[in-house]
């Protein structure tokens, strides 16, 4: 009998058997040919995912912010101007971390659960030459979706650099970061890739690499700097051992399963799975009446979603009851609603029985709050559209 939880935050994620074996194997030599394969198969299983036929990945032991930082520390030199497109907590994070290195930041804001005009965005592009624009594709922190196309396309109109904060969306949402022009896409391993926490992962396309090389000072961060991992990404992928840092053997070997189980699928079926997901977990919201942060189904992520809690429950009171009925959902992480909503993580390994038992796990969680609904309606509706 499973006598654990449905983990459905928005990362760490339920992840493959498969994976947590490859985790928790006897870890080799990070010069061992077995594993010198595993890593120069990321290196190019990536580029597959990424759909970045000329980008150049990075695997780095590490968080989500470092991914963010590496982009940033390699492209960026003090004085350059750069601009933050933000729908949430991690927009403005970006711009804090840019303003690190020396970075003149402004920052165009999304009204809360909403997201920017195209044409506001060429309208700030126009006053100023900047070096830089990044996006968060997810803000995991509203559950707003950002479509990349318009900016990969005023990005190369403008002469600017463009950073994709994939973090909460890439392998769960469409990603095509070469023909959208992109020029860093990165993310971390615990949420759609399906590994559990501990690598950055960026991929850096042939603009960005040019911006780095032709840098007049320093990358202001030692770790993070390109002119250290290049030659160990570039070894690797050639079938042989370099050293800056030892690799976190396990991660790697973990992801170049969870890659493998993603090309498998195909990139079309998995966005598709995804999207379907996503908008069974919201229609399910939807029917037990409750109203969600994005302000429009058009641009809610596949990933997560992002409810408020009905008038008269509270978060404490919430969420251990749902987690009690079998699954753990995250609260709020936006400072201006951080206790008015709560967050449903499904991507990656998620199927969709484990939405059903989620939602009916909500279900279970208001109905002993004495939030009144008509019983069955989520996970009727979840259904629904799951069959469609």
């Amino acid at each position: 009998m499973k006598d654990r939880t449905l983990l459905m935050i928005p990362g760490p994620i339920e992840f493959e058997p498969a994976v947590l074996g490859a985790l928790g194997a006897p870890t080799a030599s990070h010069v061992a040919p077995d594993f010198i394969e595993a890593f120069g198969q990321c290196i190019e299983r990536m580029r597959d995912v990424w759909m970045a036929p000329s980008g150049q990945p990075f695997i780095v032991a590490g968080s989500g912010t470092l991914a963010m930082d590496i982009a940033a520390a390699n492209i960026i030199e003090p004085g350059d101007k750069a601009l933050v497109l933000s729908t949430g907590y991690f927009g403005e994070r970006y711009a804090e971390l840019l303003k690190r290195y020396g970075a003149e930041v402004t920052v165009l804001r999304a009204p809360l659960g909403d997201v920017l005009d195209p044409g506001d965005i060429e309208t700030e592009l126009k006053k100023t030459s900047y070096k830089l624009m990044t996006v968060t594709h997810v803000d995991t922190s509203t559950a707003v979706k950002v479509d990349p196309r318009p900016i990969g396309k005023l990005g190369r109109e403008y002469g600017v650099l463009t950073i994709l904060d994939g973090v909460c969306s890439v392998a769960g949402e469409e990603l095509r970061q070469e023909e959208w022009g992109i020029d860093v896409a990165l993310t971390a391993s615990q949420k759609a890739v399906g590994v559990p926490p501990g690598l950055a992962l960026v991929v850096a396309g042939p603009e960005a690499m040019k911006a780095w090389k032709d840098r007049k000072t320093p990358v202001g961060n030692y770790y993070a700097d390109w002119t250290n991992w290049l030659p160990i990404m570039g070894a690797y992928e050639a079938r042989k051992p370099g050293y800056f840092g030892t690799p976190p053997v396990n991660h790697i070997c973990a992801l170049n399963v969870s890659l493998g189980q993603i090309l498998e699928e195909g990139m079309e079926r998995r966005f598709s799975r995804h999207s379907r997901i996503g908008s069974a977990c919201r229609a399910a919201m939807d029917a037990l009446g409750l109203k969600q942060v994005p302000t429009d189904s058009a641009h809610a992520a596949s990933t997560l979603t992002a409810p408020y809690y009905p008038v008269g429950v509270t978060g404490p009171e919430l969420l251990p009851k749902v987690k009690a009925a079998g699954a753990v959902l995250a609260g709020g992480l936006h400072p201006d609603i951080k206790n008015s909503y709560f967050r449903i993580g499904h991507m990656g390994a998620v199927k969709p029985g484990d939405l059903l038992a989620t939602v009916g796990a909500i279900e279970s969680g208001l109905s002993a709050c004495g939030y009144k609904f008509e019983p069955g309606a989520g996970v009727s509706t979840a259904q629904q559209v799951l069959i469609a």
